[in-house]
Formats: C-alpha cells, sequence, structure tokens
C-alpha cells in the first residue's frame, strides 16, 4: 500500500480532501486557518485504489521553536515518509506569495507531486486553477473536495504518478476472503485521555521513541484525536491521542467543541483508556470525571500519572495513590495504576503491561455453573432485603457477554432491589472472579407472566 500526503498552506481544504478520500468526517474542518496540527493518517480510497492517506499542518514560515515551527516540522516529516504529495492549493483565493514558497520546499523533497486546485467547483474556479501552471509542478487538477467533484481525474493522475503502486495484482496474487477465525495479532486499541497538558502526546513520543505527535508547554495543542500504530515490546496496539478534555461549562470555543466531540469518539472506539493524571496534583474534580466517563462508556481502564519525576517524597507515593484511586474511583475498585516519566523514559512498561492485563479482564467470561455456585453463596450469606412484606427471590444468573463483562440475574420482583445491593452484588463479582478495575454491568430479568395479555 502506498501513501500520499496532503501538504499546502493554511485554509485551502486539505481536511476537507482527506475527510472526501477516507469516506468519512475523521478530521476537523472548520473554517479558520490553522485548525489542523498534528499528522492524521487514515485508510483512503479512490476507486479500485486503496492507500495511506496523511493530512497535515498548513504550511507557515515560523521560528523553529514556536508552535508553528513544530507543526511545520510535522508536515514536512510526512512529506520525507510519503510516495506521493498532493500538494493543494486554493483556486478561488488564486496564488499567493506562500503557495510559491512552499512549491519550492515540495519541488526539493524529491517526491512526486500531483497539483489539486481545490475549491474549483461552478465556472469561475475551473479558471481560476490555470493560475496553478506558474509553480512549475505539472497540470493542476481542478476539483471541489466538498462536493466530490473532478475525483476522477485525481484517479488518473495517481494512477500516472505512481504506476507501479497502482497497477492491480495479478488474478492469482488477489486478497484473499477475510478468514472466520480472528487475527491474534489484531492490535489492542487504546485511547489516552485526560485534561489539557497532562502529557498525552509526550507520553505517545515516548512509547513510539520518536516526535510522531506535537507537543510543547502550551496547554492544548492537540485537537483532533489521532491514531498511531505501535508494537511495544512484540505486542500490537493503536493508540489514540486525544484532546484534553475541560470542564464542560469552560468550554465556549466551537472549535474545541468539536476537538472534545473527537476525544470522546475516540474513547468509544477503544477497548482500552488510559486516563492521565498530573502526579504532582492527581484526583482534581475533572480527573475523576474523565475516568467516570470510561467506565460508563464500557472500556477497559488503565490510571496513568504522569511526571512521576516531578514528585519529590517518592517513599511511599505508589501505596497512597493505589489508597486514592480506590477510593475516588470506587466503580472501579482495583483499577491497574502506573507511576511514569515520558521525559526520563521511565515507567513505560509498566504502563503498556497494565493497558494488556486490563485488556484481558475486560475480555474475561465465567462459566454458568462458577457463576451460580457464587449466587448460592452471596444469597445465603446476604439474602435480598424483601420489600412490602414480600421476599425478593433470585434463581439464577449467566454472564451474558464479555467487554466489559456484563451478567444477566433472572428471579422475580428484581425491579425493588435497591441500588446498594446491585453495588453488594458487584462488588462480590469483581472480588470473587478476580474483575479488578473493569466496569461491570448487572441487568435483571423476570419471566413472563403467562396470564399478561399485554
Amino acid at each position: 500500500m502506498f501513501t500520499l500526503a496532503i501538504v499546502g498552506r493554511p485554509n485551502v481544504g486539505k481536511s476537507t480532501l482527506f475527510n472526501r478520500l477516507v469516506g468519512k468526517r475523521l478530521a476537523l474542518v472548520d473554517d479558520r486557518p490553522g485548525v489542523t496540527r498534528d499528522r492524521r493518517e487514515g485508510e483512503g480510497r479512490l476507486g479500485d485504489l486503496s492507500f495511506t492517506i496523511v493530512d497535515t499542518a498548513g504550511l507557515e514560515e515560523a521560528a523553529t521553536a514556536s508552535l508553528e515551527g513544530r507543526m511545520r516540522a510535522q508536515t514536512e516529516a510526512a512529506i520525507r515518509d510519503a510516495d506521493a504529495i498532493l500538494f493543494v492549493i486554493d483556486a478561488r483565493a488564486g496564488l499567493t506569495p506562500t503557495d510559491r514558497a512552499f512549491a519550492d520546499l515540495v519541488r526539493r523533497a524529491g517526491r512526486p507531486v500531483i497539483l489539486i486546485a481545490n475549491k474549483s467547483e461552478g465556472r469561475k474556479g475551473g479558471a481560476a486553477a490555470v493560475e496553478g501552471f506558474e509553480l512549475g509542478l505539472g497540470t493542476p487538477i481542478p476539483l471541489s473536495a466538498e462536493h466530490g467533484e473532478g475525483l476522477s481525474d485525481l484517479y488518473d493522475a495517481i494512477c500516472e504518478t505512481l504506476p507501479e503502486a497502482t497497477r492491480p495484482p495479478p488474478d492469482d496474487e488477489e486478497e484473499a476472503e477475510p478468514g472466520e477465525a480472528p487475527d491474534p495479532s489484531r492490535p489492542i486499541k487504546v485511547a489516552v485521555i485526560g485534561r489539557p497538558n497532562a502529557g498525552k502526546s509526550t507520553l505517545i513520543n515516548a512509547l513510539l521513541g520518536e516526535d510522531r505527535l506535537l507537543t510543547g508547554p502550551e496547554a492544548g495543542i492537540t485537537r483532533d484525536a489521532i491514531a498511531v500504530d505501535l508494537n511495544f515490546n512484540g505486542r500490537a496496539f493503536q493508540v489514540w491521542d486525544t484532546a484534553g478534555l475541560r470542564r464542560r461549562a469552560r468550554i465556549e470555543d466551537k472549535l474545541e467543541k468539536l476537538s472534545v466531540a473527537d476525544a470522546l469518539r475516540a474513547v468509544r472506539f477503544a477497548e482500552v483508556v488510559v486516563v492521565l493524571m498530573d502526579a504532582t496534583k492527581p484526583f482534581e474534580e475533572q480527573d475523576t470525571r474523565i475516568a467516570d466517563l470510561a467506565e460508563r462508556e464500557g472500556r477497559a481502564v488503565v490510571i496513568g500519572f504522569t511526571k512521576w519525576d516531578l514528585v519529590p517524597a517518592k517513599a511511599g507515593a505508589i501505596k497512597r495513590l493505589r489508597e486514592d484511586t480506590d477510593h475516588a474511583l470506587p466503580q472501579i475498585r482495583g483499577v491497574p495504576i502506573a507511576a511514569v516519566s515520558a521525559q526520563q523514559g521511565q515507567g513505560l512498561d509498566r504502563l503498556m503491561d497494565a493497558v494488556v492485563a486490563a485488556y484481558e479482564v475486560w475480555n474475561k467470561r465465567v462459566s454458568t455453573a462458577r457463576i451460580n455456585r457464587w449466587l448460592e453463596g452471596v444469597l445465603e450469606q446476604h439474602p435480598p432485603p424483601a420489600v412490602s412484606g414480600r421476599r425478593i427471590k433470585i434463581r439464577y444468573a449467566t454472564q451474558a457477554k464479555a467487554r466489559p463483562p456484563s451478567f444477566v440475574l433472572f428471579g422475580t420482583r428484581l425491579d425493588a432491589l435497591p441500588e446498594s445491593y446491585t453495588r453488594y452484588l458487584v462488588n462480590s463479582l469483581r472480588l470473587t472472579f478476580e474483575l479488578p478495575g473493569t466496569p461491570i454491568r448487572v441487568a435483571y430479568r423476570e419471566p413472563k407472566n403467562p396470564y399478561d395479555k399485554g
């Protein structure tokens, strides 16, 4: 599979083109320039072509150490890694000095270039696209990413630019149909979430061993939820970096609302959620809200305490964090915790071991025979309370599904069970079947009344 990188100055429609090629609204799109900051990769399709497509930050002249300079470095890395470059200009705005400067940069990269004159819908757009010839990057392709016009011309240009990569395989090399058995090497899907400036991007860069994600002292750098593939100690992961989550009352900007929605989608997509907290000031109200969000979504949870190198007194600190975690998050008692310092490379093995352990517990299944032996014991030790003088009866139980472990109890008058008794059952299930830290779901079912005509 070949890789295409979409580059150009800010606000020419790069993310709109990215979304069009992946067939989903993965990248945030807004009228203001500079929305995209990190490289975002997706699986693109155009006709019978399949490829990796990379959305990049808009190219801008800036000092190397500034945020814009670091954004530009990310874009230049994407250019180096690509097989071909989709250089996008705004056909309606015409060429700008910035377009000309970065056309020189792209030309020096030595990669094949396809020039795209975006926003070419209507009569004026097609005529304005002709101006792109002045860049010396070949014939500009008039295209409207927003309306899907000109994609057939883009298809032809990709095939002409990368003839070897786009040639159909011989009949005997066609891909086989997907097998029924799941691939044991399938990556574990992990979302890293937390408050702004908790060190999410820095942690993922440390795991990757490279500056793949944009980082810096400024809070709120990450906007899109960015997925990266990671192989750590022989285990495959797909890790999502997300925007920092602030209290809802403080979120007023439209773009920040989009970023938060993107982060929440990553949580729902994930199997394991790593909640990062600043070890120097953990368990602020927003931290517990974020962890509770992951539990309510039914995801396996790991708590990572970042900036561990800044904790002055480490003696007994882990024990205190363990106690504080169980006190602050009783709904996921026993959740795995790991103290890490991304800057120093400390604790990364512990964190990823905790992710794997949480994933395995999240997938755990218990036989019906064991569950009903457990049920007999808990009912004998602590039977359900009587309501209005009538007994509540729980007759048997089974596990309905895993991911997260979900149990169904059958009996009569179960709708009258108090919430405290459900908590008792959940805590007992967690302890008996070794389900630390994972969300546990308990549902009740009553036999259908044969005399009920409803």
